[in-house]
C-alpha cells in the first residue's frame, strides 16, 4: 500500500510539474493522495498547537510565504491543497468573495435583512439564530466543494457618521448593541464544540474606520484622529466584546491610519490589544490589499519588504491580497523580519484551520458531514428571513393611520422608486437570494387590485417626468403607500453620502402624490443610512411613516404584513434621524464623538449629541400600548476596593468625618477600576411589562444609565444603554424580566487619557427611549474597604 501511494504522489507530483492538476485532493491529509501516518499534522490525536507546528516544520521558506495569502498556494508535496480564505457571510453565504461560488448544485442562500435592520430587531436570539443557519448553509456549501470555512464578518464598526457608505453593514452606532449582535451572530456562525468550529468567524474593521469616500478623501489616505477617551468607550469595545465574549476566531484591521499608523502596522492594537490584552485564539487578516495600500498610497514604508516586515512585526497573520506573497521571502533575506515570525503567523492560520477540521480527512466524515443542497434555502432558513425583516421594521410615525383597513386596501396605489425593488432589498455583501418578495409584490397578495406607479424611473430622480402621473393616480385611490429611499448608488463601500436628504426629487414625488391624495398615504422609507423626513412630519395628509431598511429577500412581504396589521412593528431605530442642518455643521472626517460647545461640535450619537433629532436612538411605535416599571433594582451599592486607595478628590465638600486609618476620606468621589474587586460586583434589575393596549405585540425595553456628574472626569454621556431585551406580550398580558447590571462594565465612565472610572454618588437607571416616558430609578453607589467600614459614605 505504502508503495502503491509512494508511486501515486510521484506521480502527482510530475504531473504538477507539467501543471496538470490532476492528483489533488479536494481537503488536506487525504490517505489516497499521500501516505498519513508519518505525518504529525494528520493525526487528530495530537493538540491542535502541535499539529500545527509539526506542518510549519515541514515547510520551507519559499512555501511558506505563499501560505501568508488570501489564495494560499498549497503544498503538493505533503498533500495540501490550496486554499481560499476569502468568503463572506455578512447576513447570508455571499459570493462577494473568491471562495464561494453559487451553481446548478446550490443555486442560492438564504439572504437575510442588512445587518442595520436586524440590529433593530433587539433581539439576541435571533441574531445567533441567524448566525446558525448562516453557517449551516456556509458547511453545506462546503462540502460539495462550493464555499471555504473562513468567513470575513461580522462588521462591527459602530455607525459613528449617517453618512457612512457602509453603514448599512453594521449593527448601529450604540457600542452595546453592536457588540452584543457579534457576540451572537459570531457564536451562531462558529458554534464552537471542544474548541471546534462549524465555520470561522471574523470582527471587522479594527479599529476607528468609518469613512469610505466622502468628498474626495478616501479610505484608503485617512488618517483617524481620535482621543484615547473616544477609542476606548466607542470604537474599541464591539471589538472587545467579539473577542473576548464571543471568542472570535479572527479579526480584520482595516485600511485607515490611527492618529497617523496604519492599524495594520500598529503592533500596540494587533499584537499589543487584540492577542496580548484580549486573548484572541485565532488569527489576524489584512483588509484587502491594506499592506499595499499603506505602501504604494501613503508611502508609510520605504520599500515593499519594509512593509510587510511592519506587517507581520506588528501581529499580522494574513494578507487578503498578495503583498506577503511577492515579498516575505526577500524581507526575510535581507532581516528585516525573522523567519519565526512568519512561523508564529502561519501557526496561528493553521491552528484555524485544524480547529475546521481541515486537515482531519475528508468533510463528509465529520461534523457536518452530512449537511449539503437540502439543507440550503429550507423553508425553516426562509421563515427565518421573513421573521427578521418583520421583528427590524420601525414604524416611526403613525396618526391611526396603519394598519390599513380592507376598504383602505381595495383600490391601493403602490408609488415610488423603491416600490418594486429586489436586488435593492439584500443590500452589499449578499449573495443570490431563495427568491424575492418585492414591496409591490408583497402588498399584491393582500390587495390585488392595486395599481403601480414607479413616479420616479430610479433612487437618483433626476427626471420627474414620472410625478405627475403618479399624482394623478393618487388622486382616484383609497389608499398610497409610497416607498422611497436610497441604494448602492447613493450609500455603498467606497461610497459616503455628503447629505441627508432623500435624493434627486424624491421629495417632489412624496409631497405631490401626497397632496393630490383623497385617502391615507403611507410612507415607506427603504435606506440603511437615516434620511431628514422632516417634510413629511410636516406633510398633514401623510399619515404613518415606516422604516424598512434594507430588508432582505422576504422584505416585500414583511412590509405588507405591517401595512395590513398582520404583524404588529416592534422595532427599534438603531441610530439617530438627525436633521440636514447636523451634516452642514459636522464634517465626517471629525472623528470625536462628545460635543464641544467652543467649536459649536454638538456631539455624536445619542450618547454625546446635543441638539434636535428627527428621530432618537431607540425610537419605535407599536399598534398597541406599553407601560412598565422598575419592581426590583437596589438603592445603594457597595463598591469593595483592593486595598487603601488614594482617589481622585473632587471640590465637592462633606460634613461627614474623615477616615483616619486609610486614604479613602469624605468628598474624594472618582475610583479607578483596576482599584475595586470587580467580580460579583453585579445585580438585578427586575422590570415588569404590560400589555395595555389591544393587539397582541412585542416591546422592546431599553435600560440606560445616567452617571453622576464630575469635575474630574469630562465628556460623560448624556445617557448609555446597559440592557435591552425584546419581549412578547398578548394584550393585557403582564411580563416580569431581570436584566442584569455589572458595576465594573455598566457603571463605567472613561476619562480624557482613556482610564476606566466609577463616580461615586447618584446614579440614575432608566427604562425606554429618550422620547417615551422614561421610568427613572436612582441607585447611590458608595466605596468601601474591607478594613475600613467606617469609610463607608453617599454623595
Amino acid at each position: 500500500m505504502k508503495k502503491y501511494l509512494f508511486l501515486l504522489l510521484h506521480l502527482c507530483l510530475s504531473l504538477q510539474l507539467s501543471t496538470i492538476p490532476l492528483c489533488e485532493s479536494d481537503y488536506a491529509c487525504d490517505p489516497s493522495i499521500i501516505d498519513t501516518t508519518m505525518l504529525a499534522f494528520c493525526k487528530t490525536s495530537l493538540s491542535f498547537q502541535d499539529r500545527a507546528q509539526d506542518l510549519v516544520s515541514r515547510l520551507s521558506l519559499q512555501e511558506k510565504v505563499q501560505q501568508l495569502v488570501n489564495k494560499a498556494a498549497g503544498v503538493s508535496r505533503l498533500g495540501i491543497p490550496a486554499y481560499e480564505w476569502w468568503s463572506e457571510a455578512l447576513h447570508g453565504v455571499s459570493n462577494t468573495g473568491p471562495g464561494v461560488v453559487f451553481n446548478s448544485t446550490i443555486p442560492s442562500a438564504t439572504s437575510f435583512p442588512a445587518v442595520i435592520l436586524s440590529a433593530a430587531t433587539f433581539n439576541k436570539s435571533l441574531w445567533y439564530q441567524m448566525g446558525r443557519v448562516v453557517s449551516t448553509e456556509a458547511r453545506a456549501m462546503h462540502n460539495v466543494g462550493l464555499a471555504g470555512l473562513t468567513y470575513w464578518s461580522p462588521n462591527v464598526n459602530v455607525f459613528r457618521d449617517p453618512r457612512w457608505g457602509r453603514g448599512q453593514e453594521t449593527p448601529g452606532e450604540d457600542p452595546l448593541v453592536v457588540g452584543e449582535y457579534a457576540v451572537q451572530y459570531v457564536k451562531g456562525l462558529q458554534e464552537i464544540t471542544d474548541g471546534k468550529l462549524k465555520v470561522s468567524s471574523c470582527c471587522k474593521h479594527y479599529t476607528a474606520y468609518d469613512v469610505d469616500n466622502w468628498k474626495g478623501i478616501d479610505r484608503f489616505h485617512f488618517d483617524a484622529e481620535v482621543t484615547q477617551q473616544d477609542l476606548e468607550d466607542t470604537y474599541q469595545p464591539p471589538f472587545k466584546k467579539c473577542v473576548v465574549e464571543g471568542n472570535v476566531s479572527s479579526v480584520m484591521c482595516s485600511y485607515n491610519r490611527v492618529n497617523g499608523v496604519p492599524t495594520c502596522a500598529n503592533g500596540d492594537l494587533l499584537k499589543g490589544i487584540i492577542r496580548g490584552q484580549w486573548g484572541l485564539n485565532g488569527y489576524i487578516v489584512s483588509d484587502c490589499d491594506s499592506v499595499d495600500v499603506f505602501y504604494n498610497a501613503i508611502h508609510y514604508t520605504a520599500t515593499p519588504e519594509d512593509a510587510v516586515a511592519v506587517a507581520l512585526q506588528a501581529g499580522l497573520d494574513m494578507n487578503c491580497g498578495t503583498y506577503l506573497g511577492k515579498y516575505t521571502e526577500n524581507a526575510v533575506n535581507l532581516r528585516k523580519v525573522e523567519e519565526a515570525i512568519v512561523d508564529k503567523a502561519l501557526m496561528n492560520n493553521y491552528i484555524v484551520l485544524m480547529r475546521l477540521g481541515f486537515f482531519d480527512g475528508d468533510p463528509k466524515q465529520l461534523p457536518y458531514g452530512n449537511l449539503g443542497p437540502q439543507d440550503v434555502c429550507t423553508d425553516e432558513h426562509q421563515e427565518l428571513a421573513l421573521e427578521a425583516a418583520r421583528e427590524g421594521i420601525v414604524l416611526l410615525d403613525n396618526d391611526g393611520t396603519l394598519p390599513l383597513s380592507s376598504n383602505d386596501t381595495e383600490g391601493l396605489l403602490i408609488v415610488g422608486p423603491n416600490a418594486n425593488a429586489t436586488q435593492v432589498m439584500i443590500s452589499n455583501y449578499a449573495g443570490v437570494p431563495c427568491n424575492y418578495t418585492s414591496p409591490l409584490q408583497g402588498l399584491l397578495q393582500y390587495a390585488p387590485k392595486s395599481l403601480y406607479q414607479p413616479g420616479c424611473a430610479s433612487v437618483s430622480c433626476t427626471d420627474g417626468s414620472l410625478i405627475e402621473s403618479a399624482a394623478m393616480a393618487a388622486s382616484s385611490a383609497d389608499a398610497v403607500v409610497i416607498v422611497v429611499g436610497l441604494d448602492q448608488s447613493i450609500e455603498a463601500e467606497g461610497l459616503d453620502r455628503v447629505n441627508l436628504t432623500l435624493p434627486g426629487l424624491q421629495e417632489k414625488l412624496v409631497n405631490e402624490v401626497a397632496s393630490a391624495a383623497t385617502g391615507p398615504v403611507v410612507l415607506v422609507v427603504m435606506s440603511a443610512g437615516p434620511i431628514d423626513v422632516s417634510f413629511a412630519k410636516n406633510q398633514n395628509k401623510i399619515g404613518a411613516i415606516l422604516w424598512i431598511g434594507y430588508p432582505g429577500q422576504a422584505g416585500g412581504q414583511a412590509m405588507a404584513e405591517v401595512i395590513v396589521g398582520d404583524y404588529n412593528p416592534g422595532g427599534r431605530s438603531p441610530v439617530t434621524w438627525y436633521p440636514q442642518e447636523y451634516v452642514e455643521k459636522v464634517p465626517m472626517t471629525d472623528m470625536n464623538m462628545r460635543s464641544n460647545s467652543s467649536r459649536s461640535f454638538p456631539g455624536r450619537s445619542y450618547r454625546f449629541y446635543k441638539g434636535q433629532t428627527v428621530y432618537p436612538f431607540g425610537h419605535g411605535l407599536s399598534y398597541t400600548t406599553f407601560s412598565k416599571y422598575i419592581g426590583l433594582a437596589p438603592s445603594t451599592v457597595l463598591i469593595p476596593l483592593n486595598q487603601p486607595t488614594t482617589l481622585i478628590t473632587s471640590n465637592i465638600s462633606s460634613s461627614r468625618p474623615k477616615s483616619t486609618t486609610n486614604s479613602l476620606e469624605a468628598g474624594e468621589r472618582v475610583i479607578d477600576v483596576s482599584s475595586i474587586k470587580c467580580e460579583g460586583l453585579e445585580f438585578m434589575v427586575g422590570i415588569t411589562v404590560k400589555n395595555t393596549g389591544d393587539r397582541n405585540g412585542t416591546h422592546v425595553v431599553l435600560l440606560f444609565w445616567k452617571p453622576p456628574t464630575s469635575d474630574k472626569v469630562s465628556g460623560t454621556p448624556n445617557q448609555q444603554l446597559i440592557g435591552f431585551e425584546r419581549v412578547h406580550l398578548k394584550r393585557g398580558e403582564v411580563k416580569n424580566l431581570s436584566l442584569k447590571v455589572d458595576i465594573c462594565r455598566d457603571f463605567i465612565v472613561v476619562d480624557g487619557q482613556g482610564n476606566r472610572k466609577i463616580i461615586l454618588g447618584q446614579h440614575t437607571l432608566l427604562v425606554g427611549a429618550s422620547n417615551e416616558r422614561q421610568v427613572r430609578h436612582y441607585v447611590y453607589a458608595r466605596a468601601l474597604q474591607d478594613d475600613d467600614a467606617s469609610s463607608i459614605y453617599t454623595i
